[in-house]
């Protein structure tokens, strides 16, 4: 009875098989301050269903590449850390603070994103609600192995 109120609840229709029965999820997990959602999408067909799509509205990580897409890879996210780290070392110290904090699953007052503003690449609220989902994403899929460690390694370490 109770997962039937859940599904009501969510509006979601459960699976009825593969191919076209398989239900698609799509959910809203952040709102920026403006205005754009970050969803979760699912499934996404790896690490056996376990895992899920981030995607941002109104932004292109495929830009310069020839294709549209709204979904971030860390690849994505790394090289634009790189970027806000070389445009200003300083101030990148202060956004790899956020990172940690994030990484220690602790949540990030409104203010500190205004903070932090490289003016260049992405907008830092963005990027570091982002990187909250890939942990998660990565907590879910590895459990307690070392997901969340490899992805925290990844992130370019301040000077």
């Amino acid at each position: 009875m109770r997962e039937r109120v859940v599904r009501e609840f969510l509006n979601e229709e459960s699976g009825e098989g593969t191919g076209e029965l398989t239900s698609k999820y799509i959910y809203t997990a952040e709102t920026l301050a403006d205005g754009r959602r970050l969803l979760l999408t699912r499934p996404a067909f790896l690490n056996k269903g376990f895992d899920f799509i981030i995607r941002v509205e109104g932004v292109n990580f495929g830009e310069g590449k020839g294709r549209r897409r709204d979904n971030p890879t860390l690849t994505d996210i790394v090289k634009d850390l790189e970027q806000k780290k070389a445009a200003n070392p300083n101030l990148y110290e202060q956004l790899f603070d956020l990172i940690r904090l994030t990484f220690n699953c602790r949540e990030i007052p409104r203010q500190a994103y205004r903070e932090v503003d490289f003016g260049v690449g992405y907008p830092v609220e963005m990027v570091l609600k982002v990187i909250k989902w890939f942990f998660i994403e990565q907590d879910i899929t590895y459990w307690n192995w070392s997901g969340r460690n490899m992805l925290m390694s990844g992130v370019p370490r301040p000077d």
